[in-house]
This record gives C-alpha cells, sequence and structure tokens, in this order.
C-alpha cells in the first residue's frame, strides 16, 4: 500500500494537496509512498518555532532538557521495529539499519547523558576562565554560551533517515533551539514514521520539532540572523543553499556536510604477513559494501604501497567475490540496492567519469546477479574496483564521488606522495591509516590532520575494539574542512554550542557572580552565622564562608606525616638539599600535609547534611609552608548543580590556605555532595 507522508507543522500532522513525488522501492521498484510539501505556510512554520517552540525549550534548563532526550531514547527503543521493517524497503539490510536506527538512539542518549554530566542545571554556559580587566580586580570578563532564539533547519541526505535526524536533534534540542527538519524526499516515509512516534510520546514541548516531507518552497526566505541551518548532501546543492539571499543578508549560520573523497592508507611499513594487511582488506571491503556504499564516510581512495598493488588488489577481488547481493528484506547478510534507479544511474555515470583515469579490476557497472533479485526493477548495482593509471594527470579520481559501492585503487611510490595524493581530495571526513610503525603514524597524521576531520589509525593494538572507519561518534567531530563542507557536527559539546551565541560579559566580580551563579574571587562572601557544613543544599548561598583557626606547622608534623606516609623526599627531610632547591628556602611542609591539615581546620565532624567530599579540582601548591609557619583556611561556597537524583546535589567549594603573613600558600576546589530539602 502506498503511504501519504505528511508533514508536521504547527504541532499538527497536514495532508498534502497536491504536487506528489512517488517514491519507489529500492529493491524492486514499487511505489511505497509519495510526498509533497504543497499547502505548508513555511513562515508560519518558522513562527511557531520561534514563539512557541523556542521559549518552551528555553523554559528548561540544560539538565531537564537532556532528561527530556533520555525519556524520548527511552520510548523509541522500545518502539524501533516498525522502522526497521520500512526501512527495508531503502535497500539496506538489517544490520546496515541498525546504523541508522539505533545508531541514532544511541546518539541521542549520548547527548543526554553528555548534558547531564557536563552541562550545568543552568539556561547558559560559562565558557573558560574570569578574565581580570583591571589592577585592582574591581573588573573583570567572563564568556557565556547562550541558546540563540532562532530556529535550526536541518536539511538531511537519503542514505540515514534515522540517524541523520537524530544526530542534529539531540544537539539542537539540547542547546534550546527548537528544530524544522527536511528529510531526502528517497528515504522520508522512514523519517516521518520517526517523527510520527516522536510526536506521539509528547515528551518534547510544543513547537520543539516540525517535519518537512517534500519542498522546502520559501523557507529560507524566512530566516534570520538567530537561525541555523545544518545541511548534509552535495556539494551542488550545498553551494545553491550557501548562495540563497537571506544566508548573505543575514550571516546566517550554516553548517555543512558534503561529498568527500575519504582514503585509506596502507603504511608502507605493512606486508601481507602483517595483521594490519588483513585488516586493511577488510575493512576496505566493509566500506564498499556497507549501505551499498552510501555513506558520506565510506572509502572512495584505496592508497597503498606500489610494490604491493597486485596483492592487495588481487586480496580485494577475492574479498569482493564473496559479497552476496540480494533483497534485504529476505537476506539481513546480503548487499542490497542503492536507493533507487535514479541514484544508479548517477553512479554510473561517475564511474564512467572515473574511467578516463582508472580502469574496472572487479565488476561490471551495467550488469549484477544476485539470488532472487530483479535488477532492472530494483537498485542493484555490483561493487565496482578500479585501479588508477597515471598518476601526475590523474584529477577526477581526487574530486569525482561516486556514491555506491565504488572505490579506486591508487598507488604510491614514497609515504610523502602519499601525502600528497590524500591532499588532493582537497578535505575528507575521514582518512585511515593502517601501520603499526610509529614514524609513518607521526609523519601521516601531521601531513595530512589539515584536511580531516577525523584521522583514524588502526593496528593490530586496537583493531579488536575499533569502531571502523565510517562510525561517526557521539563524541567526536563529525566534519571536514574543504571539500567536505568545512562543517563540524557531533563532537560532544561542539555540536550543541553551534546553536549558541558566545558573548562576553563586563562587570565587577559581584555582579558577575551574582548573573553566573559562580562565585569568583572579589565577590561578596559574607561570612555564615554557622558552618556552612551544617546547611543543606537548598539553603546554601553562592558566597557563603567561614574563616578558620591557625594551626602551626611543626617540624615534628613534617616528619611524622614523611613516617606515617612513606613520602620522604628530600625537601621535607634534608636540610642542605633543600636549600639547594631553587624553589624552597630548606625543609618544608609535604604538599599533602597541607592538604589534610587544611581539611581538619574546616570540617565538620558531627552528621549532618553534608553527605561526601568525592574529590578536588584545580589544586595548586602557591608558597612552601616551611617548619613553625602556621596555616589557616577560608572556605567560600563557589557553586551549586542538581545532582542526577533528588535527595541531593553538588556543591563546589574555593578552598584558600594562608599563611601567618596572609600569603596564600594553596588553593583548590573541593567538591562535595549535600542533602537536599525534604
Amino acid at each position: 500500500m502506498t503511504i501519504t507522508l505528511q508533514s508536521l507543522a504547527l504541532d499538527r500532522w497536514i495532508e498534502p494537496t497536491g504536487g506528489f513525488v512517488d517514491i519507489p522501492s529500492a529493491v524492486d521498484g514499487v511505489i511505497v509512498a509519495r510526498a509533497s510539501s504543497a499547502g505548508l505556510d513555511f513562515a508560519a512554520m518558522v513562527k511557531h518555532a520561534r514563539e512557541v517552540g523556542g521559549p518552551a525549550l528555553r523554559k528548561l534548563t540544560f539538565h531537564k532538557r537532556a532528561d527530556r532526550l533520555k525519556a524520548l531514547a527511552a520510548y523509541l527503543t522500545e518502539r524501533k521495529e516498525p522502522l526497521y521493517a520500512l526501512a527495508a524497503d531503502t535497500g539496506a539490510n538489517r544490520r546496515d539499519n541498525a546504523i541508522d536506527i539505533d545508531g541514532g538512539l544511541m546518539t541521542l542518549s549520548a547527548y543526554a547523558s553528555r548534558g547531564r554530566r557536563d552541562l550545568p542545571g543552568a539556561k547558559f554556559v560559562t565558557e573558560g576562565d574570569v578574565e581580570s580587566l583591571s589592577k585592582r580586580g574591581s573588573f573583570v570578563g567572563q564568556h557565556i554560551l547562550s541558546p540563540l532564539h532562532g530556529v535550526a533547519v536541518h536539511i538531511n541526505a537519503f542514505n540515514f533517515p534515522c540517524w541523520g535526524l537524530l544526530e542534529k536533534l539531540a544537539p539542537a534540542l539540547l542547546a534550546g533551539v527548537p528544530v524544522i527538519a527536511k528529510p531526502a524526499t528517497a528515504t522520508a516515509y522512514v523519517t516521518e514514521a520517526l517523527v510520527r512516534l516522536i510526536h506521539e510520546s509528547g515528551i518534547l514541548p510544543a513547537g520543539a520539532l516540525q517535519l518537512i516531507c517534500g519542498g522546502t518552497g520559501d523557507l529560507l526566505d524566512h530566516l534570520g540572523g538567530q537561525d541555523v541551518i545544518s545541511f548534509t548532501g552535495s556539494i551542488e546543492t550545498s553551494d545553491k543553499l550557501r548562495s540563497h539571499p537571506s544566508i548573505s543578508k543575514h550571516s546566517i549560520r550554516f553548517i555543512a556536510e558534503r561529498d568527500s573523497l575519504n582514503a585509506a592508507i596502507l603504511g608502507p611499513d605493512v606486508t601481507p604477513a602483517e595483521p594490519e594487511f588483513d585488516l586493511f582488506i577488510r575493512e576496505v571491503v566493509r566500506e564498499m559494501t556497507a549501505k551499498a556504499g552510501q555513506k558520506c564516510t565510506a572509502i572512495r581512495r584505496i592508497i597503498v604501497p606500489r610494490t604491493l598493488e597486485g596483492q592487495v588488489i588481487a586480496a580485494l577481488q577475492a574479498r569482493l567475490a564473496e559479497v552476496k547481493l540480494g533483497d534485504p528484506r529476505k537476506e539481513d547478510k546480503a548487499m542490497g540496492p542503492l536507493v533507487s534507479r535514479a541514484q544508479r544511474e548517477s553512479v554510473r555515470a561517475q564511474i564512467a567519469v572515473l574511467q578516463g583515469e582508472a580502469e574496472i579490476v572487479f565488476g561490471d557497472p551495467e550488469k549484477c546477479d544476485g539470488a532472487g533479485i530483479d535488477s532492472k526493477a530494483g537498485a542493484y548495482l555490483s561493487p565496482i574496483l578500479l585501479r588508477a593509471r597515471d598518476l601526475m594527470t590523474a584529477r577526477r579520481i581526487h574530486d569525482t564521488e561516486a556514491f555506491g559501492p565504488v572505490a579506486t585503487v591508487i598507488a604510491y611510490d614514497d609515504l610523502e606522495q602519499a601525502i600528497e595524493l590524500v591532499r588532493r581530495g582537497e578535505g575528507s571526513l575521514v582518512a585511515s591509516l593502517f601501520s603499526y610503525d610509529r614514524a609513518v603514524a607521526e609523519t601521516m597524521v601531521l601531513g595530512i590532520a589539515p584536511w580531516h576531520g577525523r584521522v583514524l589509525i588502526v593496528d593490530r593494538d586496537c583493531a579488536a575494539e575499533s569502531t571502523g572507519h565510517g562510525s561517526p561518534l557521539p563524541n567526536l567531530l563529525h566534519g571536514g574542512p574543504g571539500r567536505a563542507g568545512g562543517g563540524e557536527e557531533l563532537g560532544g559539546l561542539r555540536a550543541v554550542y553551534h546553536y549558541m551565541q558566545r558573548t562576553a560579559i563586563q562587570a565587577s566580580p559581584g555582579r558577575l557572580s551574582a548573573l553566573t551563579g559562580y562565585w569568583i574571587k572579589g565577590a561578596p562572601a559574607p561570612l555564615a552565622a554557622e558552618h556552612p557544613f551544617k546547611r543543606d543544599y537548598d539553603h546554601l548561598a553562592i558566597g557563603d564562608s567561614i574563616e578558620t583557626a591557625s594551626r602551626p606547622i611543626t617540624l615534628a608534623d613534617i616528619e611524622h606525616f614523611a613516617a606515617f606516609t612513606g613520602d620522604n623526599f628530600y625537601a621535607h627531610m634534608d636540610e642542605a638539599a633543600a636549600k639547594a632547591n631553587p624553589f624552597f628556602p630548606g625543609r618544608v611542609a609535604h604538599g599533602y600535609l597541607i592538604l589534610a591539615f587544611a581539611a581538619g581546620l574546616f570540617v565538620d565532624p558531627a552528621p549532618g547534611p553534608l553527605l561526601a567530599n568525592y574529590g578536588l579540582d584545580n589544586l595548586r601548591f602557591l608558597k612552601p609552608v616551611s617548619p613553625d609557619d602556621s596555616i589557616r583556611v577560608k572556605l567560600t561556597v563557589k557553586q551549586k548543580s542538581p545532582a542526577r537524583k533528588p535527595e541531593y546535589g553538588e556543591v563546589r567549594w574555593d578552598v584558600e590556605v594562608f599563611n601567618q603573613n596572609n600569603e596564600p600558600v594553596a588553593r583548590y576546589d573541593l567538591l562535595t555532595m549535600s542533602a537536599r530539602a525534604a
């Protein structure tokens, strides 16, 4: 049955009014869906995102947004099987669809965890250290990141209808920016099913996500300087979008991930007897055939030592001959067809271009065989392996991407030539080096890193756990310079910050501390009437502080600490050797003795709301403490952050240790967990 796809606009599912595009199954050519965006009011969609979705998201803290993402990931995970059933018609087998569906859900969960762990329980982020802007410290600066008050328009490619939506949606929503998503029409029926599940869950605020099935009409005309466009697709479409008048007029943030002639390089140190040789062959074949080569990260250029060219080709031919073509609805492990017959014709045309500089050494682009397949009705294509001829005049093998199961073997004479060949791709998402030689790895990585968003080094030590050449991970960058688009997706919090504005705030320490909820030196620090450790999390205020009594440190204390801990470093035990050290006036107290004595001065021993000390950050010893010096401590509430559980929260304390001359001898952040009010 043919599905008529609907768009989600203004939190309602909208039936298109005409202008339909038929979407055939990649497997047998049967029409499985039809799509059109006719009847959509794109201006109203943008307004709804800005006036309904944005404010609703910005009312939530990062932690609450992360909780929504976590709940959504759990909800979708329980309901993902219908997505697999639909996705079979895209031509991908279940293993490849797992990259799309489960990979997307994993990314959603990863950003949920990252938001809880690495972002504050607030609505903006402080970035970097406080900058002192005056001699006496009464004027300081701090960068903050706050959500844009616009909409993120996500224009996605056909090859990952689920992951493509979720990997962009998660960081945008975590940042507090609503999304209008436009999937590629060829696989939009899978994306529509995914968005229906999201909408039915009721987990996201109204206006947080809208969907366009079909063309974008005049959508871009309604965007402005607070909006973001994130595009995945071809160079041609990217250039067309980037040159839109609204983008240049309003300096709209434009993130592109597009064509990429990714390379796999076999190091000159590797022989067929080495494990890296077989790892290389397996990875190349996997990347050529996974998703029928329809991956932006797929290996397109196979760069090998000239002395091993014949052996590499023979090994690849043998492995490719084992690849089965078949209906992915019946054969989970078979390589399925391309996404459409139009896409197959496009790939055939690109192969013809490549043949001007390379010869086919495996496969036939006009013929393919497989169990029970109809290559005329479906979009099947044999894996195609080419061998480059004259490297000196070759150009098209470095700028022509056949977006299918196609790759070209390119031989090099030395490592510098290999680096130059990789660079000719003019910017790629990823390159992989297979080598076990330290010098080779260092030379290659430094030689090609400026041309890549990610470089993977594979050897026998990491291969078993490596996620592989073509797997973008939520905590590492996905994107690349130059030809690859110049954009950066994923990369942990970097992706979140794409949807936020960096602003330098200049003020007094007190004003800045009150704004950021983060006490800084020079801000008010009133002495508390009772010990702060006796106050629960909710009754502690930023800036609450105490100053302790003094305690002398004697030579006997130092020697006892040395004997008790076994730390007999000469600076603590040998007067002559300590004096010869440029940092010490003579024997000095252990740094950890100072910390231990400081804790003894400020810790309140009775049971109370302070539950646990779980670490120190930013510890610095500033001045030596000599025998018969004394120390005292100033303890100040620096920051409060809600914990995952409602019964307690994290408190960060500023700890300053002073000597008898009021000189700072140590400073650090103390981290505790404190109970919350009942």
